[in-house]
């Protein structure tokens, strides 16, 4: 594991990057709208990618960051992974209101995958999949419970991986830093198909940031894809190499900083200098750095610095 003294420290280390085949930018435009204190922080475009000219957008939903990019066609979403929504009444009184608005902002052309309601485990749920595909668990807190930041990320093991929540939240925490298992439930027997000891839910902190994790054996007919990507932010070329080697389990699926764990998530070892040259650059110095990053499977930072000083 990188020793914290040796990296500086980033607000965020890992960041949900969202792949859309051209909505990039609406999509974004409509979620720093309907939700609070949220805003694009940047847009740059990448040209003469395989997708052709592609947005890439930074924003900021309620002070959580993510990225989006226009990359075409070849992914589209699904519930694997979605993001929990936490209204919290200890926090704000009004927390039960804001959740059915914005509950009723994200069913303009969504579709409900659990109604809005009391379940045992909260006395407000729904899960919403938006109009652009994403989905969202908003949820009612136990404001007597553990307190939990706004959006959580939130990974469900299906088909092959069914069963394998525990484990794979486990690699995760043996992985990276500032890591800790927070609340865990198990399925009891008697809850065909599922099997008794799988995870009903928990949650854990990797990188001082809370995930989620459950499995479902459900017959669902969709797994982890590269819609949803989860892009580590790194300082050096040290953490790069320290995360391909700890993440990567699958060479075929290594292509411009992209791998797949063991368990079938995507990730992306992205140098933070990358961010720094794609922002600032000039038009040929980012024609150089995309040329250059699109040769690649695992990132080489001073080849890529190289490329945009035209070296």
């Amino acid at each position: 594991m990188i020793k914290k003294e040796e990296i500086s420290i980033i607000t965020q280390k890992i960041v949900p990057h969202l792949w859309f085949n051209y909505e990039a930018k609406e999509a974004t435009q409509f979620y720093t709208t309907i939700f609070p204190d949220s805003k694009v922080t940047n847009i740059t475009t990448v040209r003469n990618t395989p997708s052709g000219d592609s947005d890439v957008v930074s924003f900021n939903i309620s002070g959580y960051s993510f990225m989006a990019i226009n990359g075409g066609p070849n992914f589209q979403f699904n519930p694997s992974i979605s993001f929990f929504v936490n209204f919290d009444p200890s926090i704000d009184k009004n927390a039960r209101e804001k959740l059915d608005q914005l509950w009723e902002k994200l069913s303009q052309d969504g579709t409900p995958l659990m109604p809005l309601q009391e379940y045992p485990f909260s006395k407000r749920y729904g899960w919403i999949q938006d109009k652009y595909g994403l989905t969202w668990q908003l949820i009612l807190t136990n404001s007597e419970g553990k307190k939990r930041p706004f959006i959580i990320p939130s990974m469900m093991y299906v088909q092959e991986v069914c069963g394998k929540a525990e484990a794979a939240s486990d690699f995760y925490l043996s992985v990276f830093n500032d890591s800790r298992r927070g609340e865990i439930a198990r399925y009891p027997a008697g809850m065909e198909p599922e099997k008794e000891g799988t995870l009903i839910f928990t949650d854990f902190m990797i990188e001082n940031q809370w995930f989620a994790a459950m499995d479902s054996a459900q017959p669902h007919a969709f797994n982890f894809n590269e819609a949803i990507s989860l892009l580590v932010r790194c300082e050096n070329q040290e953490e790069i190499d320290y995360y391909w080697e700890k993440l990567s389990s699958d060479p075929k699926t290594e292509q411009c900083g992209w791998l797949k764990d063991k368990y079938g998530v995507s990730w992306q070892i992205w140098p933070e200098v990358m961010g720094e040259m794609m922002a600032d650059g000039t038009n040929e110095q980012l024609d150089r750095l995309t040329k250059a990053f699109l040769q690649m499977k695992k990132f080489d930072i001073e080849k890529l610095k190289e490329a945009h000083q035209g070296k």
